[in-house]
């Protein structure tokens, strides 16, 4: 006689795909709106391919905003990360946690049911960022999250192209503008790679990339005090306000009320007062600010 060896049964998936995703948000009646930005990711091997671009290892604590249906939380914490999340969403905030009980029993996470532009306290110190950002506020979530949280040293976030070929770009870049410098406060940009519009449900009628940042050698060092980030924001703001001026004309209302204050402001500086603001790298706007309040 052949003895026949037990048959397992078939292992249960870890991460969603298509047909979870719709499932999911049927379940909880979601549906998703451009208002929130929502499109969800149901491609497995683009989930992994995130997580492996942004390094993520095993037993250090991420941080993810609007993990929606939990596709790339389910992808962090089988990396082995511990997952703080934050979901606006009181449906999606209760679901997640049922979720990855059920796909991923065992994992670390952590739901924090909050509006991201507002969290100002996470249960634990999170060293990197992963994220698909909803497209319409990923930029101010990306600089209130890096301001209040100098534990995160390094990222992968997933925008929309535009957003991140702007947050990307270097001074003299057409795309160059106030969330370029802003981002350079935090540390280093670069475009980590494009993302089909077919891995997501539903389909955008816009590209996404990844952006990856780097904090770089001192996390939580940047390159000035909180007054000074203050300052220079306010500088950056006004002249890509009026980005075609140069800047003795853009920044005369910040900077003394008049041209030729303003003038002298940038020459205390070190910056030609017939430069325009696309040509100034997040250095130069610091030096502005120290010439206007030293």
């Amino acid at each position: 006689m052949h003895r026949h060896e037990a048959e397992s049964p078939p292992a249960r998936p870890r991460l969603l795909g298509p047909a979870e995703i719709r499932d999911l948000a049927e379940l909880l009646g979601v549906t998703p709106t451009k208002k929130l930005g929502q499109n969800f990711v149901h491609d497995a091997n683009t989930v992994r391919r995130i997580v492996q671009t942004a390094g993520v290892e095993a037993g250090e604590t991420v941080l993810e905003i609007g993990p929606g249906l939990g596709s790339l939380t389910l992808g962090l914490l089988e990396a082995g990360a511990k997952v703080v999340a934050v979901e606006i969403d009181a449906r999606l905030a209760a679901q997640l946690q049922h979720t990855v009980k059920l796909m991923q029993p065992g994992t670390e996470l952590e739901v924090v049911h909050e509006d991201a532009l507002k969290v100002t306290s996470l249960p634990a110190d999170p060293v990197r960022l992963v994220a698909n950002l909803p497209y319409n506020i990923s930029v101010p979530v990306l600089l209130h999250m890096l301001e209040r949280f100098p534990s995160i040293a390094s990222g992968i976030v997933m925008v929309q192209a535009e957003v991140g070929y702007r947050l990307a770009a270097e001074p003299g870049s057409k795309v160059y503008g106030a969330p370029s410098v802003k981002a350079a406060w935090y540390g280093d940009w670069r475009i980590a790679g494009q993302v089909s519009r077919m891995v997501f449900w539903p389909v955008p009628n816009v590209d996404s990339v990844l952006v990856g940042f780097d904090r770089g050698d001192a996390p939580g060092t940047p390159p000035g005090t909180e007054e000074e980030r203050a300052a220079t924001f306010a500088i950056v703001d006004a002249a890509f306000q009026q980005r075609r001026k140069m800047l003795r004309q853009a920044l005369s209302g910040v900077l003394g009320g008049s041209a030729a204050e303003a003038s002298a402001v940038l020459e205390r500086a070190g910056v030609d007062p017939q430069a325009r603001g696309e040509q100034l790298g997040v250095e130069d706007f610091l030096r502005i600010a120290r010439a206007l309040h030293g």
